[in-house]
Order: C-alpha cells, then structure tokens, then sequence
C-alpha cells in the first residue's frame, strides 16, 4: 500500500486585524487544499497570527504594510 500523496502548497496574503497600538499587517498563509475552498475565513499564518485570507492579494505583496516574520518565514 503506498502512502497518500499532499497536494502542493500554495502561498497566498492574508490581512491581519489590528489590535491595540499595532497596525494591520500582510501576512503569508500555506494552504494545503484549493483556494477555491477558503471562504475569507481567518487562517493560521506563517509567523502563527490569525489573520483573513485574501486570495485576489498575492504573496510575496508589493504593499509596504507586511509582516517581516512572514517574508523570511516564506522564502
């Protein structure tokens, strides 16, 4: 019996929320299933904030506004 094959991951921007004295930040989120299935939910980001995944945006973003955890974490 073989083992189950994961489809490939694709890296997509979500926009975080903010809260208290911080700014909203880009973040990079790894799906393991089609972006057809994310309904705008909040997924789990690369860096581990929450944040609502927007896959119109791509990842790496060109907006200033993005989490520098999110890009070394993406490379």
């Amino acid at each position: 019996m073989s083992a189950p094959t994961l489809a490939a991951a694709t890296v997509v921007a979500a926009r975080s929320r903010a809260h208290g004295p911080t700014s909203a930040l880009w973040h990079a989120v790894e799906l393991h299933r089609p972006t057809a299935e994310v309904d705008g939910a909040c997924e789990l980001t690369l860096c581990g904030s929450l944040a609502r995944v927007d896959v119109e945006q791509p990842w790496p973003t060109p907006a200033r506004d993005v989490c520098p955890a999110c890009v070394v974490l993406s490379r």
